[in-house]
């Protein structure tokens, strides 16, 4: 048996391997539920102070912006099973944009407009090739494994942070939710790794069953609230461009999204790196180009449907990697149940019902997947003394601006808070700079060489 053979044993389902349908629906769920896909808008909901009924149109037509470009990349464009949704790096940007622009009533308008010019601009990347020969250039095996590995490393502050200690309620009940969620998880995959055969339906069921067990210990718990699902409309039609809204242009608020698109791309790549090494599919140029063009169709997409940038998904790479089930059917399905749910108030808003400590402990453990594949990646390269700080740096930097506090990145200049507001955008930049720019070591062969030349 062939190395490559036996990596691919590690995947229950492979990218291209058939499915039915009921099965696709049903694998690609657990991907809609581990995203939180409504967290993105809700926050720029309040920032701007939306009114309860904006609010609700913007989280509606983000689940359908990510429905559609989650189809587009996935089975059209990149053709790797990549999800999409909103990015929190533009958040500060879109807020300093529609507050700019608000005087005259057209803040929404600008900020939807300098967001369809930046996704142009990413096409063009794209079927030009020039982000392609960028991503050859600049990265190699050593600074690709970083990127994943820091990917991961990003996350997991959110996922306990945000998501157990920071959460509402009662510390000890979120941290033991969040337990309950994390251990089901792990249980469920581990029974389905020692009983391939009958046991293959709790490994690529995993996340739902966990999130599902979650919830059960949340309700036992008295915290589950599922009452404004109740109240939610069943149906609900989208906003329609030009009637609901309008696109304004503004020269500085477009270079301001160009710089955002750019943080983006770098930190889309992270997720295209972590998805082809747990797919165990090359990153091809093909689906690099492709990639950057569905990129950038996806955030049209958004910007027609009156909401925010949409980008690539690192979490999925780690439900793939736990699930083994990498098949793009399935986040066809997940884009369909994005749009779904983008349509049913209903089924949007028990979605966000879901206790955060228990997304949080089932997300941390996906955290934790991901940045090992960054490492079997690292392993394969020689670790010399220039590769320890390839490494290292970017990885200070990751947990640096994930600790700093907020107030010191807001005191800073425009671009310098676009570009730190991203660990892996500002550490991705890092690993590939000092690839670059720090000397190789030199061996005693050179050395030698080196003496030889000289008394010559």
């Amino acid at each position: 048996m062939t190395e490559n053979q036996v990596k691919t044993s590690k995947l229950t389902v492979g990218p291209n391997d058939d499915l039915s349908i009921g099965q696709s629906a049903l694998l690609g769920i657990q991907h809609v539920l581990a995203m939180d896909v409504y967290v993105v808008p809700f926050i720029i909901a309040s920032i701007i102070g939306l009114p309860t009924k904006e609010s609700s149109a913007l989280i509606q037509a983000t689940f359908i912006a990510a429905g559609i470009a989650t189809i587009i990349q996935s089975y059209f464009c990149m053709k790797l099973p990549v999800a999409q949704g909103p990015s929190f790096i533009p958040i500060g940007a879109i807020a300093g944009i529609y507050f700019a622009n608000n005087q005259d009533g057209s803040g929404w308008g600008t900020v939807l407009g300098a967001s369809l010019i930046g996704a142009v601009l990413v096409i063009i990347l794209g079927l030009t090739g020039i982000f392609n020969r960028l991503i050859k250039a600049f990265v190699p095996p050593i600074v690709g494994g970083t990127i994943i590995f820091i990917v991961g490393l990003s996350l997991m502050p959110v996922a306990l942070n945000d998501n157990v200690f920071m959460a509402s309620g009662d510390l000890g009940q979120n941290i033991l939710l969040a337990v309950i969620a994390a251990v089901s998880l792990v249980l469920f995959a581990m029974i389905g790794s020692q009983f391939p055969g009958k046991g293959r339906i709790f490994r690529i069921s995993s996340v739902i069953l966990a999130l599902v067990i979650g919830c059960i210990a949340a309700q036992f718990m008295g915290i589950l609230d599922l009452s404004q699902v109740k109240n939610a409309p069943l149906l609900s039609v989208p906003q329609v461009p030009f009637v609901d809204f309008h696109f304004s242009f503004d020269l500085s608020s477009i270079l301001t999204m160009m710089i955002i698109y750019v943080v983006l791309m770098a930190e889309t790549t992270g997720t295209w790196f972590a998805v082809s090494n747990v797919c165990e599919e090359p990153l091809t140029d093909e689906n690099i180009n492709r990639g950057v063009v569905g990129e950038g169709i996806g955030c049209l997409i958004s910007s027609m449907l009156g909401t925010t940038p949409v980008t690539g998904y690192s979490t999925n790479a780690g439900i793939i990697s736990i699930t083994g089930v990498a098949s793009k059917k399935v986040f066809v399905a997940a884009g369909a149940w994005f749009i779904v749910f983008g349509l049913s108030g209903k089924l949007s808003t028990l979605i966000s019902s879901i206790p955060a400590p228990v997304i949080g402990g089932v997300f941390v453990i996906v955290c934790g997947i991901i940045s090992i594949s960054g490492m079997k990646v690292i392993k394969e390269v020689e670790i010399n003394e220039k590769a320890m700080y390839v490494i290292a740096i970017p990885m200070i930097l990751t947990l640096a601006l994930t600790l700093i506090p907020k107030e010191f990145i807001q005191s800073l200049p425009s671009f310098l808070q676009y570009l730190f507001g991203s660990s892996v955008a500002t550490a991705s930049i890092a690993a590939i700079l000092l690839n670059r720019l720090l000397p190789e070591e030199k061996n005693e062969e050179q050395i030698t060489k080196q003496k030889e030349i000289k008394a010559v």
